[in-house]
């Protein structure tokens, strides 16, 4: 049963109770089982719009519902990013080619709990930089993860990712973040994905929010299309992305969308 006594911290971010960590597993095992079974249609020839159709189709046959579609407009169940485009790309008649790499972002809600991943996908053969910036990126996230307990700050968080990121000759996107999540799909903290140690918020348990860095070949700015949701690098570089939702345990972090058969990362 959900209790409400949740409480916030000083700077407005959110601890949850031990018994809501179940129901944000529950949220974020559905969004990361749909990204496991997308995974066969992502072929060269494949349109993004119906990847999504399919996508929809599953959410809505697990009773769940789509964070997204709705949300301020946008009329998707995902965000499908091709290339150089960073985030929010639109799922429409755009042909996957070979050698194209994608990240795929769902939200589900299930039982009012949110469950938020992305992770990237090659459609046919993967170039050797691609698959070089797919790997670099996954790691950055892992890192990140691993700087995710107790004591520690978001700017610990941040710090573990650029470090990597940069000491890779890759760029970190500085445009956008990650975030709080529960029974609202954002919430504080913005979670960025750079940073200095020891600074921003402390950790606490019972925190729920996204990592999910974006990584570029090239620099880090970017631009938002006419669309205002279609956001590229600027000098026009392969980008990846990977994002987890996570709570903060007594000892560490748990991670709520794990892959189910393991897929998370598309080219092991």
């Amino acid at each position: 049963m959900h209790t409400n006594s949740s409480r916030l911290t000083k700077d407005g971010i959110r601890i949850y109770e031990p018994d809501d960590f179940g129901g944000m597993k529950k949220a974020g095992q559905l969004a990361a089982q749909i990204l496991d079974d997308i995974a066969a249609h992502v072929v060269p020839g494949q349109t993004t719009g119906e990847l999504d159709r399919l996508i929809t189709e599953w959410v809505d046959a697990a009773g769940a519902t789509s964070a997204t579609i709705g949300y301020k407009g946008y009329e998707h169940a995902s965000c499908i990013s091709v290339n150089h485009v960073v985030c929010h790309g639109i799922p429409g008649e755009k042909k996957l080619k070979d050698g194209d790499i994608l990240n795929i972002d769902v939200t589900v809600i299930v039982d009012g709990w949110y469950g938020d991943t992305s992770r990237m996908y090659v459609a046919g053969n993967v170039s050797r930089k691609a698959e070089r910036l797919i790997q670099i990126t996954h790691d950055a996230l892992m890192k990140g993860i691993e700087a995710a307990k107790p004591g520690n700050t978001f700017g610990d968080i941040g710090h573990a990712i650029q470090v990597y990121a940069e000491s890779n000759r890759t760029s970190v996107v500085r445009d956008f973040c990650g975030h709080g999540l529960g029974r609202v799909f954002h919430a504080p903290p913005n979670v960025l994905h750079y940073g200095r140690p020891g600074t921003e918020a402390v950790l606490e348990e019972g925190m729920f929010f996204t990592i999910e860095p974006m990584i570029n070949l090239g620099r880090p700015e970017t631009k938002v299309l006419a669309d205002d949701w279609t956001a590229v690098t600027r000098d026009k570089s392969l980008s990846a992305q990977f994002e987890h939702s996570i709570g903060i345990t007594a000892t560490g972090a748990e991670i709520f969308t794990l892959s189910p058969a393991g897929k998370f990362h598309p080219t092991f």
